[in-house]
């Protein structure tokens, strides 16, 4: 059986896998690497054909992870995604078009950011929780930092770029609660089906960001936030 559906995408964990299948063959050896490591909370990307049935494979054989869609950029992927059996929608970017689909899915959602001004769009309508996107090229730490002045009830889970290293950084901020990456997928890797290494390195960076957590002023620590549906 699985776990509850979540009420916030940023209070899953601490570190989401941003997961590229070319295989659905893959989904499950790899999400059970993924759990078995540490970080349940897994983002197929619908970038390949084989995404639908991996979503499918993955909320159907393994109920400790929780199962998201990420690359969502069209109302018409939402339902997709939805009906294979995602638990959480991310988008690189956002319209109302695809904003009203994601709040009718009835499953948490993060839409992308990556200016003030698409910061305070959303959050005139409601939504105070969305991914910050691409983290590392839109300015980092230090363009969140400056965010949290001005806006402080919005909360980001940045994406792009991140790397073991950065990581720490991103969630020692007050606005992030979790950040998202593939550094524990390395490609040759998954592309050798070797799920003992991904998940020792899955396994780090968990150890890695529950360390960043703990931290005096981390930001990450209440992941306290607000509901999207």
């Amino acid at each position: 059986m699985s776990s509850p559906l979540p009420a916030s995408v940023l209070d899953l964990a601490p570190v989401v896998p941003v997961v590229v299948i070319e295989d659905a063959a893959d989904a499950v050896p790899l999400a059970r690497a993924l759990v078995a490591g540490g970080l349940p909370a897994i983002e197929v990307t619908l970038r390949t054909p084989a995404a639908p049935a991996a979503l499918r494979a993955i909320a159907g054989e393994v109920p400790d992870a929780v199962v998201g869609a990420g690359t969502v950029i069209t109302p018409e992927q939402v339902r997709e995604a939805v009906d294979a059996g995602a638990r959480f929608l991310v988008s690189p970017g956002w319209t109302d078009r695809l904003l009203a689909a994601m709040r009718e899915a009835g499953v948490p959602f993060l839409p992308g950011v990556s200016t003030a001004s698409e910061v305070v769009a959303l959050l005139e309508r409601g939504v105070r929780e969305m991914k910050f996107f691409p983290a590392q090229a839109a300015g980092g730490t230090a363009y969140l930092k400056s965010l949290a002045g001005p806006l402080p009830q919005a909360r980001f889970c940045p994406t792009g770029g991140i790397g073991p290293d950065s990581a720490p950084d991103y969630l020692a901020l007050p606005n992030v609660g979790c950040v998202g990456g593939s550094w524990m997928l390395p490609a040759d890797a998954v592309a050798g089906r070797d799920w003992a290494r991904i998940e020792r390195l899955a396994r780090a960076a968990a150890a890695s960001a529950a360390g960043s957590a703990a931290a005096p002023g981390a930001g990450s620590v209440s992941r306290a936030g607000s509901a999207q549906v």
